[in-house]
């Protein structure tokens, strides 16, 4: 089952699951030791999915001026090839369409996962630059006309 919930909506283990799924993956995975609990934790909502009470694949949508940012987008390493990131991204363009109709959609995604984004219809707008050591390119979903 897919959640969707806001940071004051959260249950303390389903916090804590979340952060502990995303140090696994963005600190101790690649190496890169960063304060990874933020103060825009309190401003998103966090959609993820659990299955046998274990997070199994996270993002976090947040409004930030006149875009929508979705970031910390991870698979558990046990479920990763499995399909489960390419339905967490379209779960999270589709929340995104219905709360934020019409607003363009940002992420800061791994230079690797170009391809991986750009099916969803992500547009690369910046160059190659280095976040924590790792390549990194800005990439937009530009703003869609609401019918």
């Amino acid at each position: 089952m897919w959640n969707y919930i806001a940071f004051e909506e959260l249950s303390a283990l389903e916090l804590q699951r979340i952060y502990k799924a995303r140090v696994e993956v963005f600190v101790v995975e690649q190496n890169c030791p960063y304060p990874e609990v933020d103060d825009v934790d309190l401003i998103s909502t966090h959609i993820f999915k659990e299955e046998n009470n274990e997070l199994s694949a996270y993002m976090r949508v947040f409004p930030k001026e006149d875009t929508i940012h979705i970031g910390r987008v991870l698979v558990a390493q046990n479920n990763r090839n499995s399909g489960l990131g390419r339905e967490l991204v379209a779960r999270g363009i589709e929340y995104i369409e219905t709360i934020y109709p019409g607003m363009p959609i940002f992420a800061q995604a791994q230079a690797h996962l170009e391809d991986f984004y750009g099916s969803f219809g992500f547009e690369t707008v910046s160059e190659v630059y280095l976040e924590d050591e790792i390549p990194h390119i800005d990439m937009v979903i530009p703003a869609r006309e609401i019918e």
